[in-house]
């Protein structure tokens, strides 16, 4: 068998085995899932009339289709806080040593955990887009490129977290480090413009909102879905997704290999 065929038959083993899990053990995807899902109840049905008027002068549909692009993102980041408490416990349990033992491709348990996580990041963002749509979201003037843009752009910024997530479960001592480590993914959304327009914001914090990962990914995915302007954000933001996933995709390997002598 060749290498790539053996990297390609291991990994997918790899990837069953972090599908199962995630089957057999759902409650943390369900809880990390529930905090934006729950804001976005909270801030439509509480603070939408508020919100909307101060925003846009509109009404609370208005202020749904400002606030869905960015809980979109939100959802990716808290669904990978749990692909660092499973790499983290894979890596303190003794399955990853046991692994080393075996003839399997090295490669192919950071392939699996990736693959799965974007997977279930793909999942929970059609979950929450269902949510969206139930209580009024509507993106009737994208096209169908525009959706297919916009799918991509989600994809790519659920890899380069992952890969992100991955590195910081590896660097965890156990479990519980690596859901703390990984907060920032699901807190820099709550200091975007994912709430807020950045301009609305104290002069000496808009910079913190805008030189972040989430901003420019929330400005294009809103820009394709409800056809505001795009600007350089469009290019800032896979800039972002290119630079994270590359840095964890280092990060985790060095890691990992590291472990391993």
């Amino acid at each position: 068998m060749s290498t790539f065929s053996l990297a390609m038959r291991d990994s997918s083993t790899m990837l069953r085995r972090n599908l199962l899990h995630a089957r057999r053990y759902p409650s943390l995807t369900l809880n990390l899932l529930l905090t934006p899902v729950m804001l976005l109840l909270l801030f439509v049905y509480i603070f939408g009339d508020v919100m909307s008027a101060g925003i846009s002068g509109g009404d609370r549909s208005d202020y749904i289709a400002y606030l869905v692009p960015g809980l979109l993102l939100m959802t990716i980041g808290s669904t990978t806080i749990g692909t660092a408490v499973s790499v983290s416990t894979d890596m303190t349990e003794g399955i990853i040593a046991r692994f080393r033992t075996m003839a399997i491709h090295r490669g192919s348990v950071l392939i699996g955990h990736v693959v799965g996580s974007v997977l279930q990041c793909i999942a929970s963002v059609i979950l929450m887009g269902a949510v969206a749509l139930a209580i009024g979201f509507r993106s009737t003037d994208a096209t169908a490129l525009e959706w297919l843009a916009a799918f991509g752009l989600l994809t790519l910024f659920a890899l380069a977290l992952t890969w992100i997530a991955v590195g910081m479960g590896m660097v965890s001592p156990n479990a519980e480090a690596a859901g703390n480590n990984a907060m920032p993914l699901i807190f820099l959304p709550l200091i975007s413009s994912a709430f807020v327009p950045i301009d609305a914001m104290p002069g000496w914090f808009q910079p913190i909102a805008e030189y972040q990962p989430f901003t420019p990914a929330i400005e294009t995915l809103r820009g394709l879905l409800l056809g505001s302007e795009i600007g350089n954000n469009g290019w800032i933001a896979i800039a972002w997704c290119v630079g994270l996933a590359v840095l964890g995709y280092f990060w985790s390997a060095s890691k990992f290999n590291g472990d391993a002598k």
